[in-house]
C-alpha cells in the first residue's frame, strides 16, 4: 500500500521507529514531547499518543510520568517469538538478513504442517528462505510460506536486510495479531549445519509458526531452525 494511505499515527510510528533503530535517538534519551511532536508533524494529541503507545507495546520506548518517552536499547535476545518481529527487537547494527531463496509463487506443499483455508490453498503461496545473522554469526534459518493474496509486486521487492513484518505493515497494511507455534529440539543435519555454520549433530531449536493477521484468510507460515548456542529467544505472543 502507498505510504500516503497509512493512518496518521502509523506514519509517526514508522518515523520514530526508524529513527530509534538508526540511532538518531540513543538508548536512554528522550523522544520529543507530545507537544513538540504535535507541532512538528501537525497532528492531534490523540494521534501522537496512539503512535507512542504502539512504540511502548513493541518495546521501543518506556513511558515515565514526569519524564516522557525514554528510548530502550534493542535487547540481545532474539525476538523471533514476538508478533512485532525480529527487526523490531534488534537494530540493524546487530541484525543482517540474507535471502537464500528469493520470493517465488508456488503451490502449497502437500502435506503441509498447518491447516490452511481453501482460499489460501486456491491462491498458492509465496515461498522464500532467509538467513538471519546477528553480530556476524548465522543464528536462524527461516523458511516462509505466505498466501499469494492481494500482494502486488511482492515477489519483485528487495528483502535483503529488510524486515518482512515491516514491509507487510507499511506497504500492504497487514498486521500480525498473534499466532500459534510448535517447538522441539533437533540435531542439525548436514544442510542445516552448513547454513548455520555449526557441526552436524549440534542441537538446534526447530520452530513451526502460524501467524494470524488482521486480513481474513491471510496467515503467515514459517519454519525456523535456531542456533541457540550464544543467544536466547524471547517475545510477547
Amino acid at each position: 500500500m502507498d505510504e500516503g494511505k497509512l493512518p496518521q499515527y502509523k506514519k509517526l510510528y514508522e518515523t520514530l521507529r526508524k529513527h530509534i533503530l538508526s540511532g538518531v535517538y540513543e538508548e536512554g534519551s528522550l523522544l520529543p514531547s507530545e507537544n513538540e511532536l504535535c507541532a512538528v508533524h501537525n497532528l492531534t494529541r490523540p494521534t501522537v499518543r496512539h503512535a507512542l503507545e504502539a512504540l511502548v507495546q513493541d518495546g521501543f520506548i518506556l513511558k515515565k510520568q514526569g519524564k516522557g518517552s525514554i528510548v530502550r536499547k534493542p535487547p540481545q535476545d532474539i525476538g523471533i517469538l514476538s508478533i512485532s518481529g525480529t527487526s523490531s527487537a534488534i537494530s540493524k547494527d546487530y541484525l543482517q538478513t540474507q535471502i537464500l531463496q528469493k520470493p517465488q509463487i508456488i503451490p502449497w506443499p502437500d502435506p503441509f504442517h498447518f491447516e490452511i483455508s481453501d482460499i489460501e490453498r486456491d491462491c498458492g503461496c509465496v515461498y522464500m528462505e532467509r538467513l538471519r545473522i546477528v553480530n556476524g554469526q548465522p543464528v536462524f534459518y527461516d523458511i516462509n510460506h505466505i498466501p499469494n493474496l492481494n500482494l502486488p509486486r511482492f515477489t519483485s521487492r528487495n528483502f535483503e536486510n529488510k524486515s518482512l513484518f515491516e514491509l507487510l505493515r507499511s506497504q500492504y497494511q497487514i498486521e500480525i495479531k498473534g499466532g500459534q507455534q510448535k517447538l522441539k529440539a533437533l540435531k542439525a543435519d548436514q544442510k542445516i549445519g552448513k547454513i548455520l555454520n555449526i557441526k552436524k549433530g549440534d542441537p538446534v531449536l526447530y520452530i513451526e509458526r502460524k501467524l494470524h493477521t488482521n486480513r481474513e484468510n491471510f496467515n503467515i507460515y514459517s519454519t525456523i531452525y535456531f542456533n541457540s548456542e550464544k543467544h536466547a529467544i524471547f517475545g510477547n505472543f
